[in-house]
């Protein structure tokens, strides 16, 4: 299978190392890429965007919000969404929701028997905990960032919805988005992300990354906890991603190379 991926930082690097496919990545600058290792992989830019859609059998973004909200409106075919948090917005959220779009679970699980009882949930919260250095911000002040490197206990740094999450922390908390579209039922996905409540915890004591879903109503009381172990790639990067994106590359195969 022909797959191009959109970006090859620590996930594609690793997706590329767990599957055996001819892979294409665009990236910003090749040189610097080249400098890292290609993985085999052949690198091209924006430029050769078109082209490269046109010759892949699956796209496979793994570049982020920024990027993703860019390319994939753009793309006629099966594409895997990685960063989920795209979808907060609720016009991109409409040229994205077609039959060609598959989203991956990311760090966390569990969405299986959330979408069977999502039409009776009325509460569905999530709570990650993260390392301080990976929650600074170019938005946050100087002093606001070294207070966060300076942390010596937990602390609560943002409590709302996804679609305020996502702005202000968007490569933190794309699980708080994939949690509202597995959990939207037959609503539209914009009522889900008002209904899921965030909150981003800072802890200086973390090497990992930890979420806890907690979802009640009539169907019942559900919780999960997931605490990803790092990325052998970059030690940042939840480790889960990756593994869940091969996952559903896997489980979309069959359906896109025999139909």
């Amino acid at each position: 299978m022909k797959i191009l991926l959109l970006g090859f930082g620590s996930i594609g690097r690793h997706i590329v190392r767990l599957l055996d496919h001819d892979f294409t990545a665009m990236v910003r600058d090749i040189d610097a890429h080249r400098e890292r290792g290609t993985l085999g992989v052949r690198l091209i830019t924006q430029q050769h965007f078109d082209q490269a859609v046109a010759e892949a059998d699956l796209v496979v973004e793994a570049a982020g919000v920024a990027a993703a909200q860019q390319l994939l409106p753009n793309v006629d075919k099966p594409f895997v969404l990685t960063s989920v948090g795209a979808l907060a917005d609720p016009d991109i959220a409409d040229s994205l929701m077609t039959p060609h779009l598959h989203v991956t679970n990311g760090a966390i699980g569990g969405f299986d028997i959330l979408e069977a009882v999502a039409h009776q949930l009325d509460n569905v919260s999530i709570t990650t905990s993260k390392d301080p250095s990976g929650l600074v911000q170019s938005w946050m002040s100087s002093d606001e960032a070294h207070r966060l490197d300076q942390l010596t206990e937990p602390e609560t740094i943002f409590t709302g919805n996804p679609i305020e999450a996502i702005e202000k922390f968007p490569g933190n908390v794309n699980v708080a988005v994939a949690l509202a579209y597995a959990t939207r039922g037959s609503k539209p996905l914009s009522e889900s992300l008002q209904r899921v409540q965030v909150q981003l915890v800072a802890d200086p004591v973390r090497t990992d990354s930890a979420h806890v879903v907690e979802v009640s109503g009539d169907a019942g009381r559900f919780r999960f906890e997931f605490v990803s172990a790092p990325s052998p790639i970059n030690p940042a990067t939840s480790g889960t991603t990756a593994l869940s994106l091969a996952a559903t590359i896997r489980r979309v195969e069959p359906y896109i190379l025999h139909g």
